[in-house]
C-alpha cells in the first residue's frame, strides 16, 4: 500500500483547495492572485499610466479583471538573459448567465444560461449551484466600477428528470437540450416581475441600489468545497482544477522563488507568470492568450531597459515559455481511451504533452529542457500523447509561441474528469509541479 502523504507534502494541495474555494469565477481568481501578490510586496501597475520599472522590482498588472501578468526584474539585462515565462488560464468551462436571464414558467422561476466552452453538462445536474462573477455599478462620483459578487450558498439547481420519464438514460446517457433543458431553477414565482426580482437579488448581494446595477458576468458555481479523498487521502477533488491548479502552481513557484531571492538581494533571472482569460473559448479576446496582453507587456519591459528593435528580438530569442494546463490521467475503467505507450499516472509527476500537429507547442528541445528542470528539482516526469484516432485538445502554448516566436513547452498535471463540474487529481502531483516550476524560474 502507498505511504500516506506527510503534512508537508499535503500542504500545497490544501492551499490549492483553499485558493479554488476563494475563486469561484475568473474574476475572483484574479482578485485572489492579486491579494497574494500584494502581500508578497508586488506593486500593481495600471496599463493606462506611465510605468517606471526598476531592476529588482516586482510588479503585476491586470486586464479585464480576469487576466493577470506578474513579473520580477532581475539583475541580468533582458537582451542577454531573456525571461522565463509560465502561462496558464483563469477560465473554466461551464454555464454563464444571460443578460436577461430570469423568467417565470408555470409558477416556477428559472435563470437562463449559455454554455461556455465544453463542459460535461451532465455533471451540473442535481448539484448545489451558486452564482459568482462581477457586476458593474454606478459609483458615488457618477462613474462606473466593477464589483465581485458571490453566492457561496446553494441558490440554483438543475434537477434531473425522473427515470420513469427518461427510461433510456442509463443506456443512452444523460443529455440536455442546451436551449430548453438547461435553465436553472431559482425559486417559486412570487408575482414580482422575474427581471426585477433577479436584479434585486444581485443588487442586495453587491450592496447597491437596484437602479445602480447596470450589467453582470456570472457563472453557475459549485458550492461544495474542495476535499482530499482516497484511502490515504492521496487525491483531491474540486471544481476548476482545469486550470486554476496551474495558476496556483505558477504563482506559488514565483512567490517561493521570491522568498529565496530575498536571501541574496536581487536575483539574476527575470521571470513572469501570465494568467489569461477565455482559453476555453479560443483565446481570441483582449485578455486572452491570442490578444496583445503579453506582447504589450514585453514591449513595455523592453522600453524600460531602452532596448532597440534588435535587442528586443534578442530578448525574445533568449526567453522560454512554459504553458501549464492540465493533462489526461490514465483511467483504469476506460483503458481504450488512451494511447497504449502514454498512460500517465496520477501522483507520478508533471506531464510533458506532445502532438505532431502542434496542438501542443512541445518539441524535442523544449521537452528536454523541462525534463531537466524536473530532474534538478528531484521530481518525476511523464510524457503524454493522445490516441491517433481521437481529436486532441489544445491550449495557450501554440498561440503564445506563434505570437512571440519563442521556444515553448506544454505541460500539466494529470487529472480525471476534465471539464466536469467536479474534477480530481493527485495531491502529491501539485507539490511536484510547484517544485519543477520553481526550478524553471530559477533558470
Amino acid at each position: 500500500m502507498p505511504t500516506p502523504l506527510t503534512v508537508a507534502q499535503r500542504a500545497p494541495a490544501q492551499d490549492l483547495l483553499d485558493f479554488i474555494d476563494a475563486s469561484p469565477s475568473p474574476w475572483h481568481a484574479v482578485a485572489t492572485c492579486s491579494a497574494r501578490l500584494e502581500a508578497a510586496g508586488y506593486r500593481r501597475l495600471d496599463e493606462g499610466e506611465r510605468w517606471s520599472l526598476e531592476a529588482g522590482g516586482r510588479y503585476y498588472v491586470t486586464r479585464g479583471d480576469a487576466s493577470l501578468i506578474a513579473f520580477r526584474l532581475g539583475r541580468a539585462p533582458l537582451a542577454e538573459a531573456g525571461l522565463t515565462m509560465i502561462g496558464a488560464h483563469t477560465d473554466s468551462p461551464g454555464l454563464r448567465v444571460k443578460p436577461r436571464p430570469a423568467e417565470d414558467v408555470a409558477g416556477m422561476r428559472r435563470v437562463a444560461v449559455e454554455v461556455y466552452g465544453g463542459p460535461i453538462l451532465a455533471t451540473f445536474a442535481d448539484r448545489d449551484l451558486g452564482l459568482a462573477g462581477r457586476v458593474y455599478v454606478r459609483d458615488g462620483a457618477g462613474g462606473l466600477r466593477s464589483q465581485l459578487v458571490n453566492f457561496a450558498e446553494p441558490l440554483l439547481r438543475l434537477p434531473n428528470l425522473a427515470i420513469h420519464m427518461n427510461r433510456e438514460v442509463n443506456e443512452s446517457g444523460l443529455k440536455f437540450n442546451k436551449q430548453n433543458e438547461l435553465p436553472l431553477l431559482l425559486g417559486v414565482a412570487d408575482g414580482i416581475p422575474a427581471d426585477d426580482a433577479f436584479r434585486a437579488l444581485l443588487a442586495e448581494r453587491a450592496g447597491v441600489a437596484g437602479a445602480d446595477l447596470l450589467s453582470w458576468e456570472l457563472v453557475a458555481s459549485d458550492t461544495q468545497k474542495g476535499v482530499f479523498w482516497g484511502v490515504d487521502r492521496e487525491f483531491v477533488a474540486n471544481s476548476q482544477l482545469d486550470n486554476l491548479a496551474s495558476c496556483h502552481a505558477a504563482l506559488s513557484a514565483l512567490l517561493a522563488d521570491e522568498d529565496a531571492a530575498k536571501q541574496q538581494a536581487t536575483c539574476e533571472q527575470s521571470a513572469l507568470v501570465a494568467f489569461f482569460d477565455h482559453e476555453e473559448v479560443g483565446s481570441e479576446s483582449a485578455g486572452g492568450a491570442g490578444g496583445s496582453f503579453i506582447a504589450d507587456l514585453l514591449a513595455r519591459l523592453a522600453l524600460s531597459q531602452q532596448l532597440d528593435a534588435e535587442d528586443q528580438r534578442r530578448m525574445l530569442a533568449r526567453s522560454f515559455f512554459i504553458s501549464a494546463d492540465m493533462a489526461h490521467a490514465w483511467h483504469p475503467n476506460f483503458p481504450n481511451a488512451y494511447e497504449p505507450g502514454h498512460r500517465v499516472l496520477v501522483n507520478h509527476g508533471p506531464v510533458i504533452k506532445h502532438n505532431a500537429n502542434q496542438r501542443y507547442s512541445t518539441n524535442a528541445a523544449t521537452a528536454a529542457r523541462f525534463a531537466e528542470f524536473c530532474r534538478r528539482a528531484g521530481v518525476p516526469c511523464q510524457h503524454y500523447a493522445h490516441r491517433t484516432d481521437l481529436g486532441c485538445g489544445s491550449t495557450i502554448g501554440p498561440i503564445v509561441a506563434a505570437q512571440l516566436g519563442i521556444p515553448s513547452v506544454d505541460i500539466g498535471n494529470p487529472m480525471w474528469a476534465m471539464h466536469s463540474l467536479r474534477e480530481s487529481a493527485g495531491a502529491l502531483d501539485h507539490t511536484y509541479m510547484i517544485a519543477a516550476l520553481r526550478q524553471a524560474l530559477a533558470g
